[in-house]
């Protein structure tokens, strides 16, 4: 294939990197050499990358260092996958079960955040309330001391109101995957979109969103706060980055999305 022109810097803060064990299934994980060839058809210059779920209960300490390893004299800068014990769920089972919650000895730890954050390896966390639950209070304080970005999944069975209860009273900068509204829910996405109204340490990114509309309006409206995000290997960059260079609006909004943005909130992504 060839590679994609299109005179822009672009960076990617969303892509999920195979972790192992085991080679990736094609079609659903991708390797770090596979992604860097789709990323340079692209024309993508520098991406976040992070590790998928693990199954049952081993944490993800071993995955994330798998990541970070594949990451080394490649165009990737590593986040680390955290988990947490509290339910990400509103109803009464979910708040009983916070109550009476408690961290696992392979769930993220405070000590953790430490280590990742000051591991020069790691550049941000990546948090999936609703495949690994939400971290306690304790971990949270950390967060916002180390104050590195948070990648947060968003969709249906953890919407933007979620996030705003669980998030973004915090001190670190929250940039929510899919526009919140995976997947392609309109109406989560529009409430994301009206949460950057209220919350000035929230950002959403471009994975997986098909609507036009929707990105050109918070393209337009927020052009400060719009982080490109290919959501790879679910997408090809080439397919997530054509969504955005066919949008109405100007080349400077484009500029932002592309580069300007995700640099300012992720600095890794700035250098080359």
């Amino acid at each position: 294939m060839l590679e994609l022109e299109h005179g822009f810097r672009v960076v990617d803060c969303h892509a999920r990197l195979h972790a192992g064990p085991g080679r990736p299934v094609r079609g659903r994980t991708i390797g770090g050499e596979d992604l860097e060839r789709e990323m340079h058809q692209a024309g993508i210059v520098r991406a976040v990358v992070f590790p998928g779920p693990q199954k049952g209960e081993q944490g993800y300490l071993r995955a994330n260092n798998a990541v970070a390893r594949q990451a080394v004299e490649r165009p990737f800068i590593a986040f680390a996958r955290i988990d947490g014990p509290r339910d990400p769920g509103d109803g009464a089972t979910s708040t009983l079960r916070n109550f009476t919650s408690s961290r696992d000895e392979w769930q993220t730890s405070p000590e953790d955040i430490e280590q990742y954050a000051y591991d020069d390896r790691f550049h941000g966390f990546k948090l999936d309330p609703t495949q690994d639950g939400l971290p306690d209070g304790d971990v949270l304080d950390v967060l916002d001391d180390v104050g590195l970005p948070v990648l947060v999944h968003g969709g249906r069975e953890f919407p933007p109101g979620a996030l705003e209860d669980a998030l973004l009273d915090r001190e670190f900068p929250v940039v929510l995957a899919h526009f919140g509204g995976h997947p392609l829910d309109r109406e989560l996405m529009r409430e994301a979109i009206e949460l950057l109204d209220r919350h000035d340490d929230l950002y959403l990114d471009t994975a997986a969103v098909r609507y036009r509309e929707l990105l050109e309006r918070a393209i337009v409206e927020h052009p400060d706060r719009v982080l490109f995000g290919s959501g790879a290997p679910a997408t090809h960059p080439n397919v997530a980055l054509m969504e955005l260079l066919t949008l109405d609006v100007t080349e400077d909004a484009m500029t932002k999305a592309f580069g300007r943005n995700p640099s300012r909130v992720i600095p890794g992504l700035d250098s080359e």
